[in-house]
């Protein structure tokens, strides 16, 4: 608790306990979704983006294939159209990991 204070009923004391408990859970799904991952393709496959559940990306694969056409803008385009996807579906999950805590708050 903070220094200083000091709860005045029994009710105060139990809604700091609860917090504390739904800030130990919070803290458990943060971790839990840095370690889940998630991915999304563009271009039939030409791009591949995974990204963990705290949306850091872990890796970025280009099919060769896509390369040979010299075609930079199409290539920038399914870069960023694979990025798109892996962050939505990211936060996606992370929404639903976390939804569920943030929905027992007490204020």
């Amino acid at each position: 608790m903070a220094k200083g204070f000091r709860p005045k009923n029994q009710n105060q004391m139990g809604m700091m306990g609860q917090l504390q408990k739904l800030q130990e859970q919070l803290q458990q799904a943060q971790d839990q979704l840095a370690t889940e991952t998630v991915s999304y393709s563009a271009g039939g496959g030409a791009v591949k983006v995974v990204v963990t559940g705290d949306q850091r990306v872990q890796s970025l694969t280009i099919d060769p294939e896509v390369l040979k056409d010299g075609d930079v803008e199409m290539l920038q385009d399914l870069i960023m159209a694979a990025f798109n996807g892996a962050l939505d579906a990211s936060r996606s999950l992370a929404a639903e990991r976390l939804g569920p805590l943030s929905g027992g708050l007490p204020f």
